[in-house]
């Protein structure tokens, strides 16, 4: 992901996120750290810390506005969203497809997710691919739980409680139950 051209801070109902941008896809999407510098600094580490601030061309100001009304209870998907994935793992692109198409509200766990790789034995491996994930939320690893329904880990700052602030906010539901936070 070295090919980021801009990058830049946005507000959202969780805090300051992220993201870069490179021609035409996104390089890289950062959930929000303690600080606004922080969250800027995670990005870079992920597509280079020489990237420049910037004003983000039209496209990426229209992915900005879904990110913030997704992170506000919209229910987008942002599937269609195009992403930088050259030098992600093809395992992980995998497990980013299948992430991908879990619409907001719904929830997967590890295993459920490796199932549909065809690999019923990977949860782990599912979990280390969603560890690494440099395009949240656009790809929803809060929406991936642990088996039973537990949250799991979570690598964003706030770890378990962000991943559960984002599915409080999607009214999140396990089946066809009542919502997590019902």
């Amino acid at each position: 992901m070295a090919r980021a051209q801009g990058c830049c801070l946005f507000d959202t109902a969780i805090g300051p996120c992220a993201i870069a941008w490179a021609d035409d896809v996104l390089a890289g999407v950062q959930l929000p750290e303690t600080t606004r510098a922080g969250t800027l600094a995670r990005l870079r580490r992920h597509v280079g810390a020489g990237v420049p601030e910037c004003e983000p061309p039209s496209f990426v100001q229209g992915a900005i506005a879904r990110i913030q009304a997704l992170l506000a209870g919209a229910k987008d998907d942002l599937a269609d969203l195009p992403l930088d994935l050259a030098s992600v793992p093809p395992f992980h692109q995998r497990v980013y497809a299948v992430t991908r198409a879990i619409p907001p509200g719904e929830v997967l766990t590890y295993g459920e997710v490796a199932r549909r790789l065809g690999e019923p034995g990977a949860a782990r491996a599912v979990g280390q691919a969603l560890g690494h994930n440099p395009f949240a939320p656009v790809v929803p690893c809060h929406r991936v739980l642990a088996a039973g329904g537990k949250s799991g880990g979570f690598s964003a700052e706030g770890g378990t409680n962000t991943k559960l602030r984002m599915l409080e906010i999607e009214q999140a539901r396990l089946g066809q139950g009542p919502g997590l936070f019902d």
